[in-house]
């Protein structure tokens, strides 16, 4: 069953319409300048919509580094290394006492816009989850909390590792994204 509109009201829309439409064209007919400026702007508008649309979205340039900082974990000395190697590395010390290598990711920050060795800091290590497995990986993450993902960090002057997503390892990576007291964000700095 249709909605019925009621007659009184029908009969008030097309008397309405009526009237309107009588004056719509007499002023249409009357200003044939305005209608054709209009009608030359609006196809300019959807000229430039449909050209800004087909024009393809800029892909942003990540920089890759050939180089990264490794930290070793008998000196507390940072080395660079090749950046596709895993850690943890040999380091120029040797194995840790227990035979493994004593190399791990090091992330070295400064705030200064032209770091020098005095004025890098690291912010903290990272290694491999010797318990993750690849299987267990959760691709529906946002991607800073996939990277944490089978990964262990630590502070420096600390040797408690923790995993990256969980709440500890969350701390860390939130005390030192903080601005320092002067407001200044901490960037990244790399090997030379």
């Amino acid at each position: 069953m249709f909605f019925k509109l009621p007659d009184w009201l029908r009969y008030d829309i097309q008397h309405f319409w009526e009237r309107t439409n009588v004056n719509v064209r007499e002023w249409i007919n009357s200003h044939p300048r305005i209608i054709i400026g209009i009608t030359t702007i609006s196809m300019l508008v959807l000229f430039v919509i449909v050209i800004y649309m087909l024009i393809p979205e800029r892909t942003i340039q990540v920089e890759e580094y050939g180089k990264e900082w490794f930290y070793d974990l008998n000196t507390g000395e940072l080395f660079a290394a090749k950046s596709d190697l895993i850690p943890p590395i040999e380091a120029p010390s040797g194995p840790l006492s227990n035979g493994e290598p004593a190399g791990v990711r090091a992330y070295v920050f400064s705030y200064s816009d032209e770091p020098n060795e005095r004025n890098r800091f690291i912010g903290f290590l990272e290694m491999p989850d010797p318990n993750f497995k690849l299987d267990s990986f959760d691709s529906r993450l946002s991607g800073a909390q996939r990277w944490g993902q089978g990964k262990l960090i630590c502070k420096p002057e600390d040797n408690k590792w923790v995993l990256a997503n969980s709440q500890e390892g969350q701390a860390i990576l939130q005390e030192f994204f903080q601005p320092n007291e002067k407001g200044e964000v901490a960037h990244y700095c790399p090997p030379e």
